[in-house]
């Protein structure tokens, strides 16, 4: 299929550049001013709106197979592509755990099916993602895991995650780690902070989350493993890794949306608040922004995880931990931190397109001739009121409902065919 993009304003990494944009196929074949359309079996017009390179979240979760009531493969890809996501990596929330390859295969055959973007999914760290004992037969999961993480389990001991890091760092391939120290959590389910203590909830400290960064700092830097910490939620997390970075150690890390824009103050006594990590202090939203700010966090993900209505529906402690995100994270953090001046839309398109593929060996994220043409389109001044009916995801429990927004995807185009449309 030839394809020709009009008028955009087109990434060129450190800026928007108005070009034409031939697709043949699956690449991009001519970026130029005013190139020829014949031959096009489509020509659409973009009217300087902006073609950036499709997102890539590396945390999300696709609850398929074991959880499809949740979500399934289908709708969390089409979520994810009306939102202007290419690639995403699903984590090992399922059932059967991808702890071999058998396991592996059972989420891949579904992908292979079932997916309208590209899916890359983790293989557990540990066998049946318990957070300790056995470790998944890394060799064997080399070539079809993006990388290993036990999401939603801290790996607790540090003999079990010095052996990963080690069988990682001889593999070359990544280790992303959920930090969370089980003796700390006693029983917690919000931010153990003010609003717990106005409201008496029972509170997730800190230290359950940075305790184990420090630990896990320390062992990269013995191995030499690379090493990423998904959705940090502290100021001392943010310190800890920026520290590591100035030593060396080769460590990366992401935050989410939800951690930048909200604190605890801003709960409400309902369950679309409830995430793990919990929604922190004030002065830990600060402390993320800087680190976004100074490069300290590379990559912005959503950790999108869609749960049913009826396990949201139970208040702050009786409700399942997650919240959707994939749908709402450009609007809000163009809305939030691009349009007040705090970072500017080519830096959130690193954190958000760039970095990830870096990081994860998820292609180069160039807008350039020979580039497959993973794409998408923004309008940055289309604005909307947040609606989770409207959702494609199957979740429906996002903090952001009833916000007004401003930027959103209006084409997705993946490996050269267009995936998402709402020109």
């Amino acid at each position: 299929m030839k394809l020709v993009l009009k008028n955009a304003l087109v990434f060129s990494g450190d800026g928007f550049v108005k070009n034409d944009i031939i697709i043949n196929d699956s690449k991009i074949s001519a970026i130029g001013v005013s190139v020829s359309s014949d031959g096009a079996e489509r020509v659409i017009d973009c009217k300087n709106n902006y073609l950036i390179p499709g997102f890539a979240d590396v945390h999300i979760h696709l609850r398929e197979p074991g959880f499809s009531y949740k979500e399934t493969i289908k709708t969390g890809t089409e979520a994810a592509a009306a939102a202007g996501y290419t690639d995403v990596c699903s984590m090992p929330n399922v059932n059967p755990v991808p702890d071999s390859v058998e396991g592996m295969k059972a989420q891949t055959d579904i992908i292979e099916r079932d997916a309208v973007i590209k899916v890359h999914p983790f293989a557990s760290i540990t066998k049946g993602r318990t957070g300790g004992g056995e470790l998944a037969p890394f060799e064997s999961l080399k070539d079809i895991a993006v990388g290993f993480s036990d999401d939603g389990c801290g790996v607790q001991k540090e003999a079990d995650m010095k052996a990963a890091m080690e069988k990682c760092a001889a593999l070359g391939k990544v280790i992303s780690a959920h930090c969370e120290v089980n003796e700390l959590l006693k029983g917690g389910y919000i931010h153990d902070g003010e609003y717990a203590r106005l409201h008496n909830h029972k509170g997730i400290c800190s230290e359950s989350e940075w305790v184990q960064i420090e630990r896990d700092c320390r062992l990269a830097e013995e191995t030499g493993c690379r090493y990423h910490v998904c959705h940090i939620s502290t100021k001392e997390s943010v310190e800890i890794i920026r520290k590591a970075k100035a030593r060396g150690v080769c460590v990366t890390c992401e935050t989410a949306p939800h951690y930048l824009t909200l604190c605890d103050m801003d709960i409400k006594e309902d369950g679309r608040f409830k995430m793990n990590p919990p929604l922190r202090s004030a002065q830990d939203r600060q402390a993320l922004i800087e680190g976004l700010c100074d490069g300290t966090i590379d990559v912005i993900a959503t950790d999108h995880a869609p749960h049913s209505k009826e396990e949201k529906s139970k208040g702050l402690e009786g409700s399942a931990m997650g919240i959707v995100g994939l749908e709402t994270a450009f609007p809000v953090l163009y809305t939030k931190l691009v349009k007040p001046g705090i970072i500017s839309l080519e830096k959130l398109v690193n954190l958000m397109s760039v970095k990830p593929r870096e990081i994860f060996n998820l292609g180069s994220g160039k807008i350039a001739v020979g580039e497959t043409a993973d794409l998408a389109l923004i309008d940055i001044n289309k604005e909307f009121s947040v609606n989770p009916d409207e959702f494609k995801s199957m979740g429906r429990a996002t903090p952001f409902e009833g916000w007004r927004l401003c930027g959103k995807n209006i084409l997705t185009i993946c490996e050269g065919e267009i995936v998402y449309e709402a020109i």
